[in-house]
């Protein structure tokens, strides 16, 4: 199974201008993400790596690096239509594309290769993954949204994986919540991470059919896969170190950097 593992890293930011190349605690968003990358790419030999930006700025960034870059089309608007139009460049077309999101560098270490494992050992389409929430951490969340609802995603999953639904919202409702915490039982709700390993032919289907109603109200493309009938399966991983889901805002970089002064840096 070929493997491509892709970084779309685009100049447009309405909030946050060329903001690959923002610095967090000294270090670049695009470097770390690329860092990343590379550590979760230790457990999978043969994968190629490659940057998929629309700007020369950020291209020669990610040189420094020693990373392979393409550059992509300034009129895509998403990560998954980049990370495709980065595979169609490649000569030999690869089975698997990954897109790593390039504002996630704070991401469980283990999720890209959770998601290789769970495509090259099932049937589904696309795999990406998940945290199950602790109690506290479902409060916190419920405090979160009640200053920004649509700062981060909830799954809803079958027992053997399966994604059934992704939702701004926090799914699924509890019923007797405070009879399951009494009793010790885990918190039934897993916040989504926004890494996805694509099948090709399941990620052309996908960018071939124009966003669907239930997607644009959510603002979230994997309900078009859902929609179009894919497998999606979802990979539990562990919690990373820091609970950043991406770097979208100035106050996002704040709080990265004040984790750092905490806990240290990941990146080195």
């Amino acid at each position: 199974m070929s493997l491509l593992i892709v970084i779309p890293a685009r100049a447009g930011s309405t909030r946050l201008p060329l903001k690959p190349l923002l610095p967090i605690a000294g270090t670049s968003l695009l470097h770390r993400t690329i860092a990343y990358a590379r550590g979760a790419l230790s457990k999978m030999p043969g994968a190629r790596l490659v940057v998929a930006t629309d700007d020369e700025r950020i291209a020669l960034h990610a040189a420094e690096t020693g990373c392979d870059v393409m550059i992509t089309d300034t009129g895509l608007t998403s990560g998954s239509g980049r990370a495709l139009a980065a595979a169609r460049m490649l000569p030999d077309k690869p089975d698997v594309i990954v897109n790593l999101q390039g504002d996630s560098p704070f991401q469980p270490l283990e999720a890209p290769t959770a998601i290789i494992q769970a495509l090259s050992s099932a049937s589904a389409d696309v795999a990406t993954p998940v945290v199950r929430l602790s109690w506290q951490a479902l409060d916190a969340l419920r405090a979160h949204k009640t200053v920004a609802p649509f700062s981060g995603t909830t799954c809803a999953r079958a027992a053997d994986g399966r994604a059934l639904w992704f939702s701004k919202a926090i799914i699924p409702a509890i019923r007797d919540e405070a009879r399951l915490r009494a009793a010790g039982r885990p918190c039934p709700v897993f916040r989504h991470i926004g890494i996805f390993g694509y099948r090709r032919r399941a990620l052309e289907a996908f960018e071939s059919t124009p966003p669907s109603a239930l997607e644009e109200l959510e603002g979230l493309e994997q309900l078009r896969l859902l929609e179009l009938g894919l497998h999606v399966q979802t990979v539990e991983v562990a919690p990373a170190l820091f609970d950043i889901s991406g770097i979208d805002t100035a106050a996002d970089i704040a709080r990265a950097e004040a984790l750092i002064a905490a806990h240290g840096d990941p990146y080195h």
